[in-house]
């Protein structure tokens, strides 16, 4: 893997299971947790093909129109067990330009006991008050709406409260709405039945009915679109919904928990996000703190993220005083996702499992001209920036000409709405 060196570079920086599949739709890397979590060897894994289902290739799809996907797939687990996992792909370039896809596996609900699970993590007066705020929460079975920054642990907090719960004993299904097109959003949240649409090769669960008696986490919801909206509230006040296709009427039992970073009283204004659905879902609002909220935390959290990196290498890591210091000192726009991310590239670069103040490399926040930022102001991982610069690229060649961009791109002007907004790049004309 000599000439993708800066995706192997990457390949670690991910917790759960990641594969790397190249233009001739063959996996070209994996990193440790992938060996783990399907209890292969990378060496047998490099050079298979990249699917092995009797149905259409959704990473040939995906190099065909670049458009990143999420969905619930079939995967053989250890012990020849069959398992719907959730799957999360997107094109990825090097740094000589080549493509390749970059796909993150995770399972589609959680049911384990909360020993195993990870845990929320912190000391600090503002921490505290979260907690107990969570577990006040997790008595109820009203709807929960988490708000907060990207990268602040919204995902964690729902579980939290899912563990805490009378419904601990059932699963956390999570629903990410970000990949929740129109064509998908059926689908993917109440099911379909064989034949209902073409690729439809057997009858599927929802999600909706994956998460009975246990908890449905809507991450994202802001991004739900509009049109889809009535769907889920009819399904959310009877608990009743229908696959595509189907005719028989099925219910479920489901607690709700939501998450968004966005202001949905402001997209309630301006008719983003339909006011029914918003008073439905945000019973029990709950803020989620930033890191540079809670600073105090750093030090606890750098600890934890070292040992997990640890645990993986087979290794134990130590901070210098200086390298903390510098640690504290950020702003930390990205919230525990970027420490997480300084951390595990901090222990790829430092000598002898001592991390020096040098092996802090962290990027700076302020988008420039050629730096563009996220929509939420955090930094761009490298891949990230390499796509964001050729996007200004061409919005300077052709004059901010949403089409002809996309024409050059060989991509949706919906798509790259999307990746301009992801990058807060102009989009000033058509």
């Amino acid at each position: 893997m000599n000439n993708i060196f800066s995706l192997e570079s990457l390949l670690e920086t991910h917790d759960h299971p990641f594969k790397v599949i190249n233009a001739d739709l063959e996996i070209v890397a994996v990193n440790r947790a992938w060996e783990v979590f399907f209890g292969t060897d990378r060496n047998e894994c490099v050079g298979q093909p990249c699917c092995h289902e009797n149905v259409a290739c959704r990473h040939k799809k995906l190099f065909q129109s670049l458009e990143p996907y999420a969905g619930l797939y079939p995967h053989e687990l250890p012990g020849s067990e069959q398992a719907n996992l959730r799957v999360r792909g997107y094109p990825l370039l090097d740094a000589d330009g080549t493509l390749y896809i970059g796909e993150s596996v995770l399972p589609a609900s959680s049911n384990k006991s909360q020993s195993t699970q990870t845990r929320m993590l912190g000391k600090s007066a503002t921490f505290n008050a979260l907690e107990t705020t969570l577990k006040k929460a997790a008595k109820t079975q009203t709807p929960v709406l988490l708000n907060g920054e990207t990268g602040t642990g919204k995902e964690l907090a729902a579980e939290f409260i899912h563990q805490h719960s009378d419904r601990a004993e059932g699963k956390f299904v999570v629903v990410d709405c970000t990949s929740l097109g129109e064509d998908l959003f059926e689908s993917e949240l109440f099911g379909h039945e064989k034949g209902s649409f073409t690729g439809a090769a057997g009858a599927k669960k929802g999600l909706f009915q994956l998460a009975h008696q246990g908890t449905l986490f809507l991450d994202e919801v802001g991004e739900l679109p509009l049109s889809q909206q009535p769907k889920l509230l009819r399904a959310l006040e009877s608990g009743q919904f229908r696959r595509v296709g189907g005719t028989t009427t099925l219910h479920s039992d489901v607690r709700i928990v939501c998450a968004t970073h966005r202001n949905l009283t402001e997209m309630v204004r301006g008719g983003e996000f339909r006011e029914d659905l918003y008073y439905r879902l945000s019973v029990f609002p709950i803020q989620i703190q930033p890191l540079r909220g809670r600073r105090e935390d750093v030090p606890l959290l750098c600890d934890h993220l070292l040992n997990q990196i640890g645990e993986v290498n087979n290794c134990q890591y130590t901070l210098t005083k200086q390298a903390l210091i510098k640690l504290l000192q950020h702003n930390w726009p990205g919230n525990i996702r970027e420490l997480r991310n300084v951390m595990q590239l901090a222990a790829a670069l430092c000598d002898n499992q001592l991390i020096e103040e040098s092996d802090i490399q962290i990027q700076s926040a302020t988008p420039t001209a050629s730096q563009p930022s996220s929509e939420t102001g955090a930094s761009l991982n490298p891949l990230e920036q390499i796509e964001a610069n050729f996007i200004n690229e061409l919005m300077e060649k052709f004059d901010g000409s949403r089409k002809a961009i996309a024409k050059e791109m060989n991509v949706s002007e919906r798509t790259l709405y999307r990746k301009l907004k992801r990058y807060n790049l102009s989009q000033t004309s058509h």
